[in-house]
């Protein structure tokens, strides 16, 4: 009778034990929906870009999400950070300054060139232009003065210098996955 009364002792000890282990487990890994944007995770969101004048620039609502890695640079920074600590289903207007989104104007960046190296067709102001840097990478500059001998081209990005206006959804967040898992 002592060898029953130990081994109920036993099995309600080992029964208690996987239980709280079950808890402890359960607590320590973070639900989809209690997770918070953070260095790491991926988010999907939606979004709509204004401008301060209410004209829509770009939105994805109703279509594919963005998709990002929070802390790799993928997206501007003052977005990025402003979405720092959103979960699932959150939605908020961010404003996002020059010096945060595409940068001040740089007046340096609009350059003369000669009228002959340009397409004909390309000739006006407000044409955007497609070339290659000297570094490879693909550049878009604008005309943005014509004359006798020269165009003058805007090398700035289209929205430096622009005050930036964000409605932003959160639809999803994921811990990355680490290589091997």
């Amino acid at each position: 009778m002592t060898i029953q009364l130990l081994a109920r002792v036993v099995c309600s000890s080992l029964l208690l034990f996987a239980t709280s282990y079950s808890f402890v487990l359960a607590d320590t890994q973070e639900s989809p929906s209690s997770m918070s944007i953070s260095a790491g995770k991926t988010i999907s969101m939606e979004y709509t870009l204004t401008l301060e004048d209410k004209k829509v620039l770009d939105s994805n609502v109703g279509g594919k999400p963005l998709s990002f890695t929070q802390g790799s640079h993928q997206i501007i920074p003052g977005l990025e950070t402003a979405l720092e600590g959103m979960k699932v289903g959150e939605s908020k207007q961010v404003i996002v300054s020059p010096e945060q989104g595409y940068g001040p104007v740089n007046p340096k960046a609009i350059q003369e060139v000669q009228i002959d190296k340009i397409p004909e067709e390309a000739r006006k102001v407000g044409s955007q232009l497609q070339a290659k840097g000297p570094d490879g990478r693909m550049v878009t500059p604008r005309v943005v003065e014509v004359k006798e001998q020269v165009v003058m081209l805007d090398f700035n990005h289209p929205l430096a210098g622009k005050k930036l206006f964000f409605d932003v959804k959160i639809l999803d967040i994921k811990t990355a996955s680490t290589p091997g898992s």
